[in-house]
C-alpha cells in the first residue's frame, strides 16, 4: 500500500468530467497493489484490504466530494445507496475501534449524512479533549 500512496493521478473532479479516466486509473492502481478485487461486489476480501482501497480512493477525490458523496454517484457502473455508504463507512473503522463500529451501527442510521455529522462532531470533541489534556 505504501507504493500506492506514491502513485498519483488526477482526483475525481467535483463535476465528474474526468470520471471515466479516474475509474480506469483507480482500477489500475488498485490492481497494482493487489486490491483490485476489493471493489468487486462478489469478491471476498478482508476488511483491512477494503479499508485500504477506500482510503486510496478517498485520497483521489476532489475535496468537495470527500464530504458530499451522494447516492447519485456511480462507481464502476453501480449506483451507491445510502445503505452502501453506511456499510462502507462502518467497514473502514480500524480494527482497534470495533466496539465503536458496533455502537454506531446499532444507532440505526438511515442516512449517510447523519452518520458523518455525528462522526465529525465526535472527532471535534475528541480533538478538544486532547488539547485540554495537553494543556
Amino acid at each position: 500500500m505504501a507504493n500506492l500512496a506514491n502513485l498519483n493521478f488526477a482526483a475525481l473532479d467535483i463535476n465528474g468530467k474526468n470520471y471515466l479516466t479516474w475509474v480506469l486509473d483507480t482500477k489500475i492502481h488498485l490492481k497494482a497493489g493487489n486490491l483490485g478485487d476489493t471493489i468487486k461486489e462478489e469478491a471476498i476480501s478482508s476488511s483491512q484490504d477494503r479499508a485500504k482501497a477506500m482510503i486510496f480512493i478517498c485520497r483521489h477525490l476532489d475535496e468537495g466530494l470527500k464530504s458530499e458523496i451522494t447516492s447519485q454517484m456511480k462507481l464502476c457502473g453501480d449506483t451507491i445507496t445510502e445503505e452502501d455508504m453506511l456499510e462502507k463507512t462502518f467497514s473502514t473503522f480500524h480494527a482497534s475501534n470495533l466496539l465503536l463500529q458496533q455502537q454506531y451501527g446499532a444507532r440505526g442510521f438511515t442516512e449517510y449524512n447523519q452518520l458523518i455529522y455525528v462522526l465529525l462532531v465526535a472527532e471535534q470533541n475528541n480533538e478538544l479533549l486532547m488539547k485540554n489534556h495537553q494543556s
